[in-house]
């Protein structure tokens, strides 16, 4: 049976049968990549993503560039 006629027979929405992401608390990692930034201002996101990974963050660069240009517009 399909999910679209399930719901139908039990008089739920399709949206409430898949589970929804929660949002990662990422003010740690923010603040720890600015103070990369702040101390080392030569860096691109590629490096500071490089040092992340040094000490051991697991953590994917396209969410590296995402908060490094949050962080370097507050810089």
């Amino acid at each position: 049976m399909s999910v679209r006629r399930s719901c139908r027979l039990a008089l739920l929405r399709p949206s409430v049968w898949y589970a929804k992401s929660e949002a990662r608390d990422q003010s740690a990692l923010r603040l720890h990549i600015r103070e990369i930034a702040m101390d080392r201002p030569r860096f691109g996101y590629l490096r500071v993503l490089v040092m992340l990974k040094g000490e051991a963050w697991e953590i994917g660069k396209k969410r590296v560039y995402r908060l490094y240009l949050l962080c370097s517009n507050d810089l």
